[in-house]
C-alpha cells in the first residue's frame, strides 16, 4: 500500500509539473493534473492538501530533481580550489543532468519570473545551504579584507555561470553551433568556470599546478542534452 501510495504521489509530481509549466500555476487545474497522472481528483487533497501546497512540492522536486546528490564532504586540510572545483562540478552536474526533463527548466523560469510562496520554500530547504558552503570556500580563496557584499557578489557571478549554461543553452547552440556545443561537458565547463572565477578573484592556479579531475567518478564527461 505505502508503495502504491508513493508512486501515485510521483506521478501527481510528474504531471503537476509538465501541467503548470505548460499553463502557470493560475490556468493548471487539479482536473487536468489528476487525468494526466491517472489518479482521481481526490488524489491531490489526499497526498498534498491542496493545489497551492502540490504547486509548492512541485516546484521543489523540480529543483531536486528527485534524487540528491550531496556535497562533497573533505577532510580537513583540504585545500580551497580542490573545494571550490569539486562544488562547482556538483552544481554542473545536477544542472546539466541530462535525465531531467525539459518542463523543470520551463517550471523554474515561470517561478523565476513570477516568484510565490514556492521560491521562499526552495531557498530555504536547498538553496540556502549551498549557497552558505560556497561563501565558506570563497572565504579561504579572497582576501581577509575582503566584504560581505563583494563575497555574496561573487558567489552570485560563480552560480550565474553555471545556471547559464542551463537556462541559455537555445542561446549558446545558436551562438556557436551544433558541433561545439556538444564539446561542452562537465568536465570542460568546470575547468573553465574554475579558472575564469579564480582569475577573477585573483588566485590563479599556481604554474605547474594541473588541473584536478571533477569529483564525482563516472559522471564528469556528462554532456548538455
Amino acid at each position: 500500500m505505502a508503495a502504491q501510495a508513493d508512486d501515485t504521489r510521483h506521478r501527481l509530481l510528474e504531471a503537476a509539473g509538465e501541467v503548470f509549466a505548460e499553463k502557470g500555476f493560475q490556468a493548471a487545474t487539479v482536473r487536468d493534473i489528476c487525468g494526466r497522472a491517472g489518479a482521481n481528483l481526490a488524489a491531490v487533497n489526499y497526498h498534498f492538501g491542496d493545489k497551492e501546497r502540490l504547486y509548492v512540492e512541485v516546484v521543489k522536486h523540480a529543483h531536486h530533481c528527485g534524487e540528491e546528490i550531496a556535497y562533497p564532504q573533505w577532510p580537513p586540510g583540504t585545500r580551497p580550489r580542490k573545494k571550490f572545483r569539486d562544488y562547482v562540478s556538483h552544481m554542473l552536474i545536477r544542472l546539466l543532468d541530462p535525465r531531467r526533463p525539459a518542463w523543470h527548466t520551463q517550471l523554474m523560469a515561470r517561478e523565476m519570473a513570477q516568484p510565490s510562496a514556492a521560491c521562499a520554500a526552495l531557498v530555504e530547504s536547498y538553496i540556502r545551504s549551498g549557497h552558505e558552503l560556497l561563501e565558506e570556500i570563497l572565504v579561504e580563496l579572497m582576501p581577509p579584507e575582503t566584504s560581505a557584499i563583494a563575497r555574496h557578489l561573487a558567489a552570485f557571478s560563480i552560480v550565474g555561470q553555471c545556471l547559464y549554461f542551463r537556462i541559455g543553452r537555445p542561446i549558446v547552440e545558436r551562438l556557436v553551433g551544433e558541433d561545439e556545443f556538444r564539446t561542452y561537458d562537465v568536465a570542460r565547463l568546470t575547468d573553465h568556470i574554475v579558472r575564469f572565477s579564480l582569475a577573477a578573484l585573483g588566485s590563479r592556479q599556481p604554474a605547474g599546478e594541473a588541473s584536478q579531475p571533477a569529483s564525482t567518478a563516472g559522471r564528469s564527461r556528462e554532456v548538455i542534452r
